[in-house]
């Protein structure tokens, strides 16, 4: 399923450390494939999955039905065959694979999709006009695709940012796309516009760890850090080991290691991909294959592969 032009290209570069970081690292980012399948028209979401081999579950943006999909390393997409009236493409007596139905969730802006070994959590946190009261997280059993046609969400858990007091906000801080889970509890990251200007965004970037989950009531976020230099954040995602996370933006790739005690993330030193060499587009998701690589993907569905090398040189590098 490889997209003509996107084979055979290999970028190297080097990375800029915030704070007191000790080394350069070198990047590689190669061009893998592109996800060639109709009803993704534009992926928002990719989580790799702890319980099934071989499984990154995706999904679209906002105005699409509730389901996710599931592919695998190839980009294929998969499902389960013994379904008679399903197939890859359309052809006479079967139509393509429509996705896993997710009953009793709406899409209203889904943003962002993370697992663990026992569920799927599904943003619905994207609040462009920063207007929204009915943001919340679904919480789906981690379901194998191969033998499953729809499942439901167990729970939807509202959320509430506790500083915003206006609907619309007088700040713009209000919006996520980038949602991650550790040992258990959820994570949210927010891109930041402009007041008033919903084309128009400006640095920063909160953390904001979900405290509650109950489901009869909007659970307070706690804000647990802040970094001025993150730019509109799209995505997130832990490495397995939970050692490092990767905060994915339009333009740049941040990656911060495990804080010696507590949640504050973002005050870490940290390294940053400029990602405007790669030509990546508009880029909407992350996950980690392993502990040294990840999947960047842009809305178009096209993957890119990110390879980390050990530390190996002076403090201070750029990109060339």
């Amino acid at each position: 399923m490889l997209q003509k032009g996107l084979s055979g290209l290999l970028f190297l570069g080097c990375v800029a450390f915030g704070g007191n970081a000790s080394g350069e690292t070198t990047w590689q980012v190669t061009p893998k494939f592109k996800i060639n399948y109709p009803a993704l028209q534009e992926v928002s979401g990719i989580s790799r999955s702890q319980r099934f081999e071989d499984v990154f579950w995706v999904h679209n943006d906002s105005g699409d039905e509730a389901r996710v999909f599931a592919i695998n390393r190839q980009g294929d997409v998969i499902y389960p065959e013994f379904l008679p009236f399903h197939g890859q493409q359309s052809r006479p007596g079967r139509r393509p694979w429509p996705g896993h139905a997710i009953e009793l969730a709406a899409h209203y802006d889904w943003e962002d999709i993370a697992s663990d070994a026992d569920w799927l959590y599904i943003a619905d946190t994207g609040n462009n006009g920063n207007a929204r009261r009915d943001l919340g997280i679904y919480k789906v059993p981690q379901f194998n695709p191969r033998v499953i046609e729809k499942t439901r969400a167990m729970r939807y858990i509202p959320v509430a940012y506790p500083d915003q007091q206006l609907f619309p906000a007088e700040n713009w801080h209000y919006d996520s796309e980038a949602l991650f889970v550790d040992a258990g509890q959820l994570y949210l990251i927010t891109k930041h516009r402009v007041a008033g200007r919903i084309g128009t965004f400006e640095p920063g970037g909160n953390l904001y760890r979900l405290t509650d989950a109950e489901s009869d009531r909007p659970n307070e976020l706690k804000q647990v850090d802040s970094l001025s230099t993150l730019f509109m954040v799209t995505g997130a995602a832990l490495s397995p080991n939970g050692e490092r996370l990767a905060v994915l933006g339009f333009r740049d790739l941040w990656l911060f290691p495990r804080p010696s005690s507590g949640d504050a993330w973002l005050s870490e030193s940290h390294q940053t991909l400029d990602l405007t060499p790669y030509f990546m587009g508009q880029v909407e998701a992350i996950t980690w294959l392993d502990d040294q690589r990840l999947w960047v993907v842009n809305e178009a569905g096209s993957v890119f592969e990110v390879s980390l090398d050990a530390a190996v040189g002076k403090k201070e590098a750029s990109l060339p």
